[in-house]
């Protein structure tokens, strides 16, 4: 018989709608409960592409004899963490605080008060690796809960204590000026993996915004070592087993150093960022690769995340069914052995394509399976060629039960994903990915997007089939979809999206900002949790912090707001106490920090829409180097003409008639130009 969550829209959830365990969703009713029964709290986070979740289930939740023993001590609560990331962050720094690590499935014992007092994550069936049993736990949680009362108390209440004296104190800090961004470098090249490209050891994950970070430092200071780290990670990646060297796109992580096997799931987030750093690649140095890698990186989210209503998916799951055993297991969808390759290609392009690919009898994954990498020594092969196997290799690829895909749509994971979609369909004229990214914007808009009468103005979090979520969007919400309409005014010349983006980012002054400057990830009127999470580092996505600083930058550029321009360097003050002491958890914040320091530079570029002179120099200002730069395109506006949609357009006309881009820095104007490959001159480092 389904229990509570069979009503809910989460897909995680929904997959645990059937267990044998009583699941609560996160509610005040379920804490009443607890009080009411006089039990603990049972809190258990995840979400659907998890691997280590779907195992605990199966082993755990699945489990009868387990389900009546938390059925009888407990209530049990499920959180999706993508659509309650607030929930997340507290109980995650907690259980960091406690343990020194995290991860998901995370499990915490709570009180009736939401008070943390005890912490794990996966916790097997059987004692094994110095772990107890999820058994074990839950007898020892429930014996201290009966037999030592007092101390479950003290214990909570010391935690939440804690985590209350963790506050962040960078509102106060000063901007960062060069020292700190060139001691962030030198922090990055310590820890740069020079063999095999990225930074630290196993696992290996993609450092997008790092990448990104050393790209724009590249472009404003000329430095040829940020460069070749950007361009060698972007290409061992490439190269890996990491990105799917068949459909395109990018695994989470490598479990390995060298790029090999990934962790096989597949997140919107780290395509979308990854698809605008090899575009942006691509832009600095011309890289073949970087451009086809871009291009395949945005078909592959167009062609397997898009939703029936325009918008994108969070993820492809690890797991799928093996055709052979007929188990759920990592990575079936992905894997190929000599053998199956032969079945498909016949026996010389079957053996060409395992030279090529690096399948080798032995397997590089498991069970004799390998993971497809472009080797740097493979045999030289004719592009038609191999495009032809390639074709190939992905229709028999299509016929394997296909992975599962979590269909919710995150409104922060869209913004990114409209950003890059916009920019990709712009660089390498494909005004298809720009239509996609404009769609994705609008059910944004349409459903994302509450401003009805007699209450205040919100983003929601999340919709799954056009129906919008109960959850309120939280900072990296407004952030980085502010980013994506930004690009996307960028892009099309419309001004709408530039409006939009100023609605979202009034609401970060109003509801997200404490006084010192600093924000906070939870609006002012959001449901109190036992702490107001706050968190400046740039993880697998940049933080709310950051993103909403990026965003304030930006829009402050196009408007001239002194007000959008101070709260976005207030923001950034972050980035001087954090950048040259972790620069690997603040690339975004560094990014943002290169755009402050180069400007950012405003672009307009007036002209008829139809006078293909115009198109030139949009294009040549979307391709500029300048970090962070701003762009306006549109008609031109006499100085008695007012202001239209675009301010940056406003009493800017044609020189001799032609069509002409105005570039702007720091209050000075640079000479108006008709010539895109001037302006391209004018767009390119600033040498200090």
């Amino acid at each position: 018989m389904p229990n509570r969550l069979a009503n809910e829209t989460s897909p995680y959830l929904l997959q645990h709608a059937d267990n044998p365990v009583d699941w609560w969703p996160w509610s005040p009713e379920a804490f009443a409960e607890a009080r009411d029964r006089g039990v603990p709290v049972l809190l258990s986070v995840g979400y659907s592409s998890c691997h280590w979740c779907h195992v605990m289930a199966h082993e755990s939740f699945e489990d009868e004899p387990a389900a009546a023993y938390m059925n009888e001590h407990f209530v049990n609560i499920k959180v999706d963490r993508e659509e309650r990331p607030d929930v997340d962050a507290v109980y995650m720094e907690a259980v960091q605080a406690a343990t020194g690590q995290g991860g998901w499935p995370m499990t915490v014992f709570l009180t009736a008060d939401a008070e943390p007092f005890y912490f794990g994550t996966y916790f097997p069936p059987e004692p094994r690796h110095g772990m107890p049993s999820f058994m074990q736990v839950l007898e020892g949680v429930r014996a201290a809960w009966v037999g030592r009362p007092e101390e479950v108390a003290e214990v909570a209440q010391k935690i939440v204590r804690d985590l209350a004296g963790r506050q962040l104190d960078y509102g106060k800090a000063g901007t960062p000026g060069p020292e700190e961004l060139a001691q962030a470098l030198l922090g990055l090249t310590r820890e740069y993996d020079a063999v095999r490209g990225g930074f630290g050891g196993a696992p290996k994950f993609p450092p997008s915004m790092v990448l990104e970070f050393l790209l724009r430092h590249h472009a404003r200071t000329g430095s040829e070592g940020a460069l070749q780290m950007a361009a060698d990670t972007c290409e061992a990646m490439a190269r890996g087993g990491i990105y799917d060297q068949l459909g395109g796109g990018f695994a989470r992580y490598s479990v390995d150093r060298e790029w090999v096997v990934p962790h096989f799931e597949k997140m919107l987030y780290d395509n979308a960022l990854l698809c605008r750093v090899y575009a942006h690649l691509w832009r600095s140095t011309g890289s073949e690769l970087a451009r086809r890698v871009a291009l395949e990186t945005a078909d592959f989210m167009v062609r397997e995340l898009r939703t029936a209503q325009g918008g994108f998916a969070s993820a492809l799951d690890a797991d799928s069914e093996d055709p052979l055993t007929g188990e759920h297991v990592e990575g079936a969808y992905y894997a190929w052995t000599p053998a199956q390759l032969r079945e498909v290609l016949g026996e010389e392009d079957g053996a060409l394509a395992a030279g090529y690919f690096g399948v080798t009898e032995e397997g590089t994954f498991e069970h004799g399976t390998s993971v497809l990498q472009l080797l740097q020594d493979g045999p030289a092969v004719d592009a038609e060629r191999i495009a032809g196997i390639r074709a190939r290799l992905l229709a028999a690829r299509a016929e394997r039960p296909a992975p599962g895909r979590d269909d919710k749509v995150v409104a922060a994971w869209n913004g990114l994903a409209i950003a890059a979609l916009a920019e990709c369909g712009a660089y390498f004229e494909r005004p298809d990915l720009v239509e996609r990214a404009t769609e994705a914007a609008d059910l944004l808009v349409r459903v994302h997007f509450d401003a009805a009468a007699g209450r205040a103005p919100r983003l929601s979090r999340t919709s799954k089939d056009g129906q919008v979520g109960a959850n309120a969007g939280v900072l990296e919400d407004y952030g980085d979809v502010a980013e994506g309409f930004l690009a996307l005014a960028a892009v099309t010349g419309e001004g709408v999206w530039l409006e939009f983006a100023g609605f979202l980012l009034d609401l970060v002054l109003d509801r997200f900002t404490a006084e010192d400057g600093s924000l906070y990830d939870t609006a002012h009127d959001a449901e109190k949790l036992i702490r107001r999470p706050q968190d400046p580092t740039d993880t697998a996505a940049p933080s709310g912090w950051t993103a909403a600083a990026g965003a304030l930058l930006s829009y402050a550029a196009h408007t001239g707001s002194e007000a959008h321009r101070t709260a976005a360097e207030r923001a950034l003050g972050v980035v001087q106490a954090l950048g040259p002491r972790v620069p690997r958890f603040i690339g975004h914040g560094l990014s943002v920090a290169e755009a402050l320091l180069d400007g950012p530079r405003e672009v307009a570029v007036v002209g008829h829409p139809e006078d293909p002179a115009r198109a030139a120099l949009h294009r040549a200002a979307l391709l500029g180097t300048a970090p962070g730069a701003v762009v306006a395109v549109g008609l031109p506006q006499p100085a008695e003409g007012g202001e239209g949609e675009f301010p940056l357009l406003a009493e800017r006309t044609l020189v001799r008639d032609l069509p002409t881009a105005y570039v702007c820095r720091h209050f000075v104007c640079a000479r108006p130009t008709t010539d895109p490959v001037e302006l391209a001159e004018q767009l390119g480092a600033v040498r200090p």
